[in-house]
């Protein structure tokens, strides 16, 4: 089966009948939420609850040990007064269900959960000041502190061999590099490559390891008003892409999508990354890497994302949002060098923590 046939096309009278008989609820409203490659409703109850009801794909869908350890953290984390979904049981009290539906390519397997509706706005509709850059960097680290103490008998899974996502598979991304053929920006993507491979390769030993959540971008962080002009977090969002990884890797994806949607994206380091050494201070062989690794997941995100559109060309707006401004903030990073990006980075956090009352 092609990838192009794993996600799922559910029609709104087969969402309801799938809340009807599974959940025993009744839908008073269900619309369509964007997904990357799964099928995402909200659904409103007569019986007064606010849900989403998530259909993953068939390929993801043969793996429910990997779901079931993805449900399990979002409990956790929602148990350690972290913002998260938690999955509605079934009626017979499983916390997800396996469903057979045809959707235009014969009947195929997909796992259906219902999670709890978070109210809130993606933190991209906001603007980005430097008090919710530090939220935004201190929540991070606080889930990923959090998930250190998780047990479950099922966490291997996460180990994700040559999950294309990852930090750790920066190099993998050398297969998809002729998609830029004639694009000026090969160069810099086989440059920063080769920064990965001679100067974070070497010192991954000294990184600490953590669980990763893998997608902290700027959909998948809710936000409220906070009564004061400001605004918190009030919702994390999607742990479809999460892995065994390093702490340094969670802040380096954090600055990165929070760039894309900064008007001065060079100006969001300082104040996430106050944030996120406000809970758990970087180690010297992290810090030295965070520049390389901020700008690698802007390759990961260039690339994957171009190749996703070979295979849903249909859905190329949604696919593209995150690489379309990433394109230029990777060639400004890269254009104004390792040793101009860190100084103005850690300076900033410095500045930031001290007037925060952080000395």
């Amino acid at each position: 089966m092609s990838v192009k046939h794993a996600q799922p096309q559910f029609s709104q009278s087969q969402v309801t009948e799938i809340v009807k008989r599974i959940f025993r609820l009744t839908p008073s409203e269900i619309r369509s939420l964007p997904s990357y490659d799964d099928q995402n409703f909200y659904v409103a109850t007569t019986e007064g609850g606010e849900y989403v009801l998530k259909i993953m794909n068939t390929e993801d869908s043969k793996n429910p040990t990997m779901i079931e350890v993805q449900t399990c953290v979002m409990t956790f984390l929602h148990q350690n007064g972290l913002p998260v979904q938690t999955a509605l049981p079934t009626s017979s009290g499983e916390l997800m269900s396996l469903e057979e539906m045809d959707c235009g390519y014969g009947c195929q397997k997909y796992l259906v959960r219902m999670l709890t509706y978070l109210p809130g706005t993606m933190i991209c509709k906001v603007p980005l000041t430097p008090q919710l850059l530090y939220e935004t960097g201190k929540t991070a680290a606080r889930m990923d502190q959090v998930l250190q103490e998780l047990e479950h008998p099922h966490l291997s899974v996460l180990d994700r061999g040559k999950f294309m996502w990852s930090l750790s598979n920066v190099p993998l991304l050398e297969a998809y590099i002729n998609l830029l053929d004639g694009d000026p920006l090969q160069e810099v993507v086989n440059s920063v490559i080769l920064q990965y491979k001679t100067s974070v390769l070497p010192r991954m030993s000294n990184f600490r390891k953590s669980i990763n959540h893998g997608d902290f971008n700027d959909l998948n962080v809710l936000v409220q008003p906070d009564g004061s002009d400001g605004h918190r977090i009030s919702g994390i969002l999607d742990f479809g892409d999460m892995n065994s990884g390093f702490y340094i890797y969670e802040l380096a994806i954090t600055i990165m999508y929070m760039m894309t949607e900064h008007p001065k994206p060079i100006e969001v380091g300082g104040p996430v990354l106050a944030g996120w050494e406000s809970v758990l201070p970087l180690n010297e062989e992290e810090k030295s890497c965070l520049y390389v690794l901020v700008l690698s997941r802007f390759c990961q995100s260039l690339l994957l994302a171009r190749h996703a559109v070979t295979l849903h060309p249909e859905n190329t707006e949604y696919l593209m949002i995150s690489s379309k401004r990433g394109v230029h903030i990777l060639r400004d990073l890269w254009e104004l060098g390792k040793e101009h990006v860190e100084k103005k980075w850690f300076q900033g956090a410095a500045q930031f923590s001290d007037r925060n009352g952080e000395i």
